[in-house]
């Protein structure tokens, strides 16, 4: 015998409804489809499911190659540990066939891209070199980065264009088609990257100039605006592996093509990473499309598997 005082409600009176009257979100016309053998990628593609990611991957992939169809921008935000996993190549042959019309990196992607380009190697084993103080203090990556930053900002370039200039006079032979940033310089693909000082190792590089950096930077923050312009009506925007300071240059870019009288509406943003983010979610994905239209997807995965496989995707629509 209980000794609560309050006792089960009686449901004997609860009313009900058919199952076939009442809505249903799942259907079983939207289920994933077995893969038929030697179906290829677009036949994978069509397999997948009509629910979630399956379809947010078929958006992303059809904006994609419409904003290709229609000359519209195609830009790639990319944060370091995009090209840490090696995937300089797959962009650059997006780059070659219309897939990525220019490029946004923070300081992390820039330094492992220039790193590649010299010496074929990057990322550093931080807990064994930061006891004694020589994380990130390669002589060549500050030396050089730092010499090409300060060079550019004297002849009004941005920081992106600047490094690839520099790449393009002492990157080896045998690692340049393998760098970003070089790739893009030759032909002509904006490179913008943006900082904060402090945050990339070339800062603490005895040959620094933080008003060369600070000006190099900005440059880029303006340029990167102007492509942010051209996302309007049918562009596409992608932020692949940064959490913070990509998402937020974004959105101030955003803000201040609109303030200036630009129209910026009914584009594609889409944000890729193996962890959904706080800024990206809110910064790339869903705010630049309040009140304006354009759609915002979110895929969830790892970058040196997803980014292969939508770059594949692309690939196998091509005529």
């Amino acid at each position: 015998m209980t000794k609560y005082t309050t006792q089960p409600i009686d449901l004997s009176d609860l009313k009900t409804v058919p199952l076939r009257t009442r809505a249903g979100k799942v259907r079983v016309a939207d289920f994933a489809a077995p893969y038929p053998k030697s179906a290829g990628i677009a036949g994978w593609l069509d397999s997948l499911p009509h629910i979630l990611a399956g379809d947010s991957l078929r958006a992303v992939v059809a904006a994609i190659d419409a904003a290709r169809a229609r000359g519209r921008n195609i830009v790639w935000g990319l944060g370091g540990h995009v090209i840490k996993c090696g995937l300089a190549p797959v962009l650059i042959d997006l780059m070659h066939r219309g897939y990525a019309t220019a490029f946004a990196m923070n300081g992390a992607a820039a330094i492992h891209d220039f790193e590649i380009a010299l010496a074929g190697q990057t990322s550093e084993d931080v807990e064994a070199v930061l006891p004694d103080g020589r994380f990130g203090a390669a002589e060549e990556t500050g030396r050089e980065m730092n010499h090409a930053i300060a060079a550019g900002a004297r002849d009004a370039l941005g920081m992106g264009e600047a490094l690839g200039r520099r790449l393009n006079e002492i990157a080896a032979p045998e690692f340049a088609p393998a760098s970003l940033v070089l790739q893009a310089w030759r032909a002509a693909a904006p490179v913008t990257v943006h900082v904060a000082v402090g945050t990339d190792t070339p800062h603490m590089h005895p040959a620094v100039d933080a008003a060369a950096i600070g000006s190099a930077t900005h440059q880029d923050f303006r340029l990167l605006c102007s492509l942010v312009a051209g996302l309007d009506d049918g562009g596409v925007y992608l932020n692949v592996g940064s959490a913070v300071v990509l998402p937020e240059v974004f959105l101030k870019a955003v803000s201040a093509v609109r303030n200036l009288g630009h129209p910026l509406a009914g584009f594609t943003t889409v944000n890729l990473d193996f962890l959904q983010h706080y800024r990206p979610k809110l910064n790339v994905v869903e705010r630049p499309h309040a009140q304006s239209g354009g759609a915002g997807y979110a895929l969830t995965g790892h970058h040196e598997i997803l980014i292969p496989l939508l770059a594949a995707c692309l690939i196998e629509k091509e005529l």
